[in-house]
């Protein structure tokens, strides 16, 4: 039997998410430079520190009840993520100077752009989709910002926010339309999009600063 559609969606964060990327791994190690994390700190809360955010915006028009209550309990979650995202680049202090750095903030302006597109679609499934794999991607995530915890002696904050199981049934339970499925998948894709750029733009910014040192 196929699989249904919950565990096709979840698939792509498997697949294309941000624990498939390089950076993010070396990030979370504990030989990396303070500045890199403090500099991951502030782009990440330039995405998602902000309010209202992305599942924030997925709510909005959506009453089916079997989304609803998933939905609500992925923004109160994600309320103490972004207080936990805030409290850490606080603690970091500023990002790095880096070269390059206009080239940088342009991207990461278009990255807020989309982000905000995302939550904004009025296209059913589009919004929710990138929620999702925000919730999917996030406990990869998590990981570099846990040890920037370690390192700045701040107690980790609770990861609350509906686990890989909870999500898939939530999707399973939807009247699976294709064309909301497809939007679904398009929205994930395009939220895990922005993020491998994230960590890319991060990436080469460290590069960067290494290279300026000599």
């Amino acid at each position: 039997m196929a699989p249904g559609p919950g565990i096709g969606l979840a698939r792509i964060v498997e697949h294309d998410g941000s624990a498939a990327h390089a950076y993010l791994t070396r990030l979370a190690l504990n030989d990396r430079p303070l500045h890199d994390l403090a500099d991951a700190l502030h782009q990440l809360g330039a995405l998602h520190a902000r309010h209202p955010g992305l599942v924030d915006q997925a709510m909005n028009g959506i009453d089916d009840p079997h989304i609803r209550p998933w939905l609500r309990t992925a923004a109160a979650a994600f309320a103490g993520e972004r207080a936990y995202l805030i409290r850490l680049a606080a603690a970091a202090g500023p990002p790095p100077g880096t070269p390059g750095q206009a080239a940088a903030e342009a991207a990461m302006t278009a990255q807020r752009h989309a982000i905000d597109l995302l939550g904004a679609s009025v296209r059913p499934g589009c919004a929710l989709g990138a929620a999702v794999a925000l919730v999917l991607d996030w406990p990869a995530i998590r990981r570099p910002l846990d040890m920037a915890a370690a390192r700045l002696d701040i107690a980790p904050a609770p990861l609350d926010l509906p686990t890989c199981s909870e999500t898939v049934r939530m999707i399973e339970a939807i009247d699976g339309e294709a064309p909301m499925v497809r939007a679904m998948t398009f929205g994930m894709q395009q939220l895990l999009a922005q993020h491998r750029g994230l960590w890319a733009l991060l990436d080469a910014r460290a590069d960067a600063r290494r290279a300026l040192r000599g």
